[in-house]
């Protein structure tokens, strides 16, 4: 873990503890990094509740109520399912806020619709409108992972302070 995500993380446990809020995570390309990072920080039991990793589409659908739809019509990298993944990860836990992620992080898997690096973040305050992004990110697999991780840390920071 480097000091930069270490440090987006104990300021995201800052801002929800400030709040008195708990935070669930809802991750697929990222393998439960955001987790990790989270986890690192001494403490983080205090705001963190759960974090759903779901990798396959069976594991979205059966962990967070992603519809088969969703997924046929628009895949797994897309809003429309990372804003499901949101949606489930705050019915399935007592979080007050939660982030989902799924993407391309290559070196194979792109296509000329979603080429390597496409990822798209979902995060939300239960009760509230979910925020969508989709970002093209540069570099290799760890790259595009280690970003992905920073940018939900970074985006969530923002929707708690």
């Amino acid at each position: 873990m480097d000091d930069e995500l270490y440090d987006l993380a104990q300021a995201l446990g800052n801002a929800l503890l400030a709040k008195g809020w708990m935070l669930a995570t809802a991750e697929s390309c990222t393998g439960g990094w955001i987790g990790q990072a989270i986890t690192m920080v001494p403490g983080s039991s205090a705001w963190y509740d759960r974090g759903f990793i779901t990798y396959t589409n069976r594991a979205k659908m059966q962990m967070l109520g992603v519809s088969a739809g969703t997924l046929k019509r628009f895949g797994a990298v897309s809003e429309q399912t990372v804003e499901e993944m949101v949606k489930g990860a705050l019915e399935r836990s007592s979080a007050h806020i939660a982030v989902a992620v799924s993407g391309v992080a290559g070196p194979s898997g792109g296509t000329p619709e979603k080429p390597v690096g496409t990822v798209c973040l979902a995060w939300g305050v239960r009760e509230q409108p979910v925020h969508l992004r989709t970002v093209l990110l540069s570099g290799n697999r760890d790259a595009v992972r280690r970003q992905t991780v920073a940018r939900a840390l970074r985006e969530m920071i923002a929707l708690a302070l």
